[in-house]
């Protein structure tokens, strides 16, 4: 499923996914981290990392921290404390993406921008100090870990779209995750699929902003 071309005067909100669209993150720093502290090889892990049910269901809020690093204890082998998985887990953070925020500025000129995040709760905590300031762009940030639902449920963007108040056809949507895009489009949303930030400038462009 395809969107409509994108035109100047056919949106009124703009949504933003948040990990690599505005803020940049790297998994293998991660799992470099966590090989650090465990004593073994990054390479030793790669591959144990992946977003299964005990992910999905922190993302949504159904566990905690711990039920969720006894999970990661498990599937990457690697016998580390909650604190250290924790540290490690905060290390995906690069910073923010290149030229997003000249961009966000550019268009919370012309309509309301929101974001919309599968995340949880120790990340939440981390980005939401640690980047304010591109965040202070988004009128209200929708987080998986909050509202209990996540991309690419259809319900995800149901919940989203009522809250922001307009039609779903006038809301656009940047992700850099083929499924989520895929997911959006299919509950009636613009959506535009992210690979770097020339691709919200041509977005933006085409929307007259």
């Amino acid at each position: 499923m395809t969107s409509a071309p994108l035109s100047p005067n056919s949106a009124d909100a703009l949504l933003f996914d948040l990990g690599r669209v505005v803020i940049d993150i790297d998994f293998d720093k991660v799992l470099a981290a966590w090989a650090g502290q465990a004593g073994c090889e990054m390479t030793q892990l790669v591959g144990r990392l992946s977003a299964n049910e005990t992910w999905r269901r922190h993302e949504k809020g159904q566990i905690d921290d711990a039920e969720f690093f006894a999970g990661l204890r498990a599937s990457m082998g690697i016998d580390i404390s909650d604190t250290q998985f924790l540290e490690g887990w905060n290390a995906i953070f690069v910073g923010e993406m290149p030229g997003i925020a000249p961009l966000l500025q550019r268009a919370a000129r012309h309509v309301p921008l929101y974001a919309f995040s599968n995340t949880n709760r120790p990340h939440v905590e981390h980005f939401s100090k640690a980047y304010a300031g591109v965040l202070g762009h988004f009128r209200e940030i929708f987080l998986s870990s909050s509202i209990g639902l996540r991309k690419p449920d259809a319900a995800a963007y149901d919940h989203v779209v009522r809250a922001i108040g307009v039609p779903a056809s006038r809301i656009v949507f940047f992700d850099d995750v083929a499924e989520n895009i895929e997911g959006a489009r299919a509950r009636g949303l613009a959506a535009v699929h992210v690979t770097s930030s020339d691709d919200v400038a041509r977005a933006l462009s085409a929307l007259g902003f």
